[in-house]
């Protein structure tokens, strides 16, 4: 491995962690780097999890010592997501995911008007709000640890809006909550990719060891910034990952 190969994977990993810690969407940057580093995309999108899995146990660590979550909220999700996600990397293993992509770009379109809607929604907490019942929540977290365990890409941001719109929360505690259920489910998911030899090690430890840097800054600095800045950073990633998965990026690249 080429020396700044290191640099750019530690270097784009603290990029990322800081910004899944605080809104999402940060594989939508870490996916095309390993990719283009010379990663097989299944590889990538294997080797991605062992950051995610790094990451969110600085990051979960970070929330709780700052007290902005209470761990069992997020126990039922995690469950419900752990199934779906084990479907889901059985499902990636060997699927062509251009349509995919395309539908995950026009659902990220539709997030990010409903971000724009009531944008107090997301950022003050709902103190008498109770979440759905159980048969309401299993479906939403379902789908979601199946779309988590398929591609990285957005479930921070179908998560933050199934737990700000859904249950009431904050964007910072959502935050929280988002995070241990991705902590929770990864593991499983990850070892999907394992069976199948879809990790490079390397690259994802390294890349890892970024984002858990990332995470850090993140939990430890900007947790007390203004609500309305992560939402603002929310939106922006929001745009990126529709951008990315429709092609444009990619387009517009070429063309410089």
């Amino acid at each position: 491995m080429e020396w700044y190969f290191i640099i750019l994977l530690i270097g784009t990993g603290i990029l990322v962690g800081f910004i899944n810690a605080l809104a999402g969407s940060g594989s939508v940057i870490s996916l095309p780097l390993l990719i283009f580093l010379g990663l097989p995309a299944n590889v990538a999108n294997g080797t991605n999890r062992i950051a995610i899995l790094m990451q969110n146990i600085v990051g979960v660590r970070g929330y709780h010592k700052k007290n902005k979550f209470d761990a069992k909220d997020g126990w039922i999700p995690s469950l419900i997501a752990i199934v779906g996600s084990v479907i889901g990397a059985n499902i990636a293993v060997d699927i062509d995911d251009v349509i995919m992509k395309k539908i995950i770009g026009a659902l990220m379109i539709v997030m990010f008007i409903i971000t724009i809607y009531k944008p107090k929604r997301w950022v003050t907490s709902k103190k008498d709000s109770k979440p759905q019942k159980l048969w309401f929540q299993i479906p939403i977290f379902l789908l979601l640890g199946i779309y988590g365990g398929l591609i990285q890409i957005g479930t921070g941001v179908f998560l933050l809006s199934a737990l700000v719109l859904n249950a009431g929360y904050d964007i910072v505690r959502a935050n929280a909550l988002k995070l241990l259920i991705i902590l929770i489910y990864t593991p499983f998911a990850l070892a999907m990719f394992i069976m199948n030899d879809q990790v490079d090690w390397r690259y994802g430890i390294l890349l890892g060891i970024g984002t858990m840097i990332g995470a850090h800054l993140a939990t430890k600095y900007a947790l007390d910034w203004n609500p309305k800045f992560i939402r603002y950073l929310l939106l922006t990633m929001i745009l990126v990952s529709a951008i990315k998965l429709f092609g444009i990026l990619d387009i517009v690249i070429e063309l410089f």
